[in-house]
């Protein structure tokens, strides 16, 4: 069985309760928390944060600016028979150190042109487990780790954040919905299977310092690219 039509379901039912979530109650728990970014740069950093996922948006910008700051994201969802990897998005690309490659003496170098989740960090809105393994809605990312806290936002700044971190958890969600549609449509077309015992035997290959061959989806179709190991 291809394992898409549960993964687009659950992905549609994710994105239903996203969409029926009331943005007053993320600007209430906004300003309840009342973050404030110090400028630490901590958040661009590998011993915070693994990656840096882009949106569709945020690669046509930074391709406008500095388009050899992309790289296929890690971990692709998908390896078909022939061993061919499909990923559902690009990322920013990282330094020796596994820091983000616009960073630069702790400072963006491209900020006005930063990516979307970047620009909403440390918010989000998704369902995921908790360390006590329950599932349940997750607002904030690294609390505690970065800023400050209990400062007063203003009432409409928080809900502009609110309608703002709302709008891209609907968009990356949007956007994964895309890259398995098109990957059910190729595979079908192409009497293409997903294996995933070859992907993983990939991806420990690629972890070993082998390069791997990836189609990145973007736009509704698939560019092939190549994501190279990461020497750390």
């Amino acid at each position: 069985m291809q394992p898409f039509d549960r993964r687009i379901a659950a992905l549609e039912a994710e994105l239903a309760a996203l969409q029926a979530y009331p943005p007053t109650d993320l600007a209430a728990i906004v300003e309840e928390i009342g973050f404030a970014c110090d400028l630490c740069g901590r958040c661009c950093t590998h011993e915070y944060n693994d990656h840096v996922f882009l949106l569709e948006a945020d690669v046509d910008r930074l391709r406008a600016v500095v388009p050899g700051a992309l790289r296929p994201a890690p971990s692709p969802e998908l390896c078909d028979q022939h061993g061919r990897c499909y990923v559902s998005g690009y990322a920013l690309g990282t330094t020796p150190a596994g820091d983000c490659v616009l960073i630069e003496a702790g400072r963006c170098r491209h900020y006005a042109a930063r990516p979307a989740i970047c620009r909403v960090y440390p918010y989000m809105l998704h369902r995921e487990p908790g360390a006590d393994g329950r599932v349940d809605w997750r607002q904030l990312s690294g609390l505690g780790e970065h800023g400050e806290y209990h400062r007063p936002i203003p009432v409409d700044e928080a809900a502009r954040i609110a309608d703002e971190t709302i709008a891209y958890e609907a968009a990356f969600l949007e956007q994964t919905l895309g890259f398995y549609r098109a990957a059910a449509a190729l595979f079908e077309a192409e009497g293409l299977r997903h294996v995933q015992k070859l992907r993983d035997d990939r991806l420990r290959a690629h972890a070993r310092g082998v390069p791997l061959d990836v189609f990145v989806y973007h736009r509704g179709r698939f560019e092939a690219c190549r994501l190279e190991p990461v020497d750390r």
